[in-house]
């Protein structure tokens, strides 16, 4: 079963207000927000991976869904199997370092014992406080569509954690993403939604869309490219095209009233409109001025292998 159709049966019982439909990456109970986010050995990063940067990125994976409701993280509780003594201290070392970078606390959890050579399975959930928790189904026509942060450099890092060439930068990009929680409070009040980007710029996008039961038209020529990202992969619409699917790297997009558009230039945070929101459904893309087809793949779903 592909993640939506799961997802599809789960609404019909998650009926709380809070639960917002399941169609946004938090539950919001007055000013608390809540989020667990878990990562998969072989999926969400590499059995090679050390431990120490796999507690990093359950952090920050957890925290960037708080960054995308405007949140302040108060603490977070650790789903964890025990396995191979030296990769769990390890990995506890690791967790300690990104609590402490982030200054959120570790207020409990579970622990169990995986089965020899499962994969390890990983869960985290993160309480924050937001007082104003941009909704993903309130994108409205005529907004704008936004990005902060950079688009496509985990992708190009996991293939660097595979045996490609390339730069520390991009590698860090991928293991150690940065959850951009300050860059959040300062949109937050400017955004009618908002989310980050962990599946795909044109999946996590297109996703705001449906939730509004609206369009969203992106332009591929306005998504900035970091040099690093260019001098590794290249600047070509399909280098352009892998970088907006590829997915992991935890910026932020939100939708936006174009009134808000200097507001959101004078936050200092990297803003960049790539896009805009219209009546109708479904993600188109343009390229210069070009409409371009949408590849079959927009980013990333979890889907079972056969």
């Amino acid at each position: 079963m592909a993640e939506a159709d799961f997802l599809a049966r789960l609404r019909a019982i998650a009926t709380h207000p809070a639960a917002r439909g399941l169609m946004d990456d938090a539950a919001v109970i007055g000013d608390l927000v809540l989020t667990h986010d878990m990562i998969v050995e072989g999926v969400h990063y590499l059995a090679t991976d050390p431990p120490g940067d796999v507690a990093w990125k359950l952090v920050a994976v957890n925290l960037s869904d708080l960054a995308a409701k405007g949140a302040t993280p108060e603490g977070v509780l650790l789903g964890y199997p025990i396995g191979d003594p030296a990769w769990d201290a390890a990995f506890v070392a690791g967790l300690a370092v990104a609590l402490d970078r982030f200054d959120v606390a570790l207020l409990g959890g579970d622990t169990v014992c995986a089965p020899d050579g499962a994969p390890r399975m990983l869960g985290l959930t993160a309480l924050g406080r937001s007082p104003r928790a941009p909704d993903r189904r309130a994108a409205r026509p005529g907004d704008d569509l936004w990005l902060v942060g950079a688009i496509g450099e985990a992708g190009a890092g996991l293939a660097i954690a595979r045996g490609a060439k390339g730069s520390a930068t991009l590698l860090a990009a991928y293991r150690r993403p940065q959850p951009l929680l300050a860059q959040g409070r300062l949109l937050a009040p400017h955004a009618h939604a908002m989310a980050d980007v962990s599946d795909g710029l044109l999946i996590d996008a297109a996703r705001i869309a449906a939730a509004s039961g609206i369009a969203v038209a992106i332009d591929l020529d306005a998504v900035p490219r970091s040099p690093a990202l260019s001098a590794h992969a290249g600047d070509d619409r399909a280098a352009r095209l892998a970088a907006v699917t590829a997915g992991d790297d935890y910026a932020l997009i939100l939708a936006a009233d174009p009134a808000d558009a200097r507001a959101i230039e004078a936050l200092g945070v990297g803003a960049a409109r790539i896009g805009r929101f219209a009546d109708g459904e479904g993600l188109t893309l343009c390229d210069r001025g070009t409409p371009v087809p949408l590849p079959t793949r927009l980013g990333w779903e979890h889907r079972r292998a056969s």
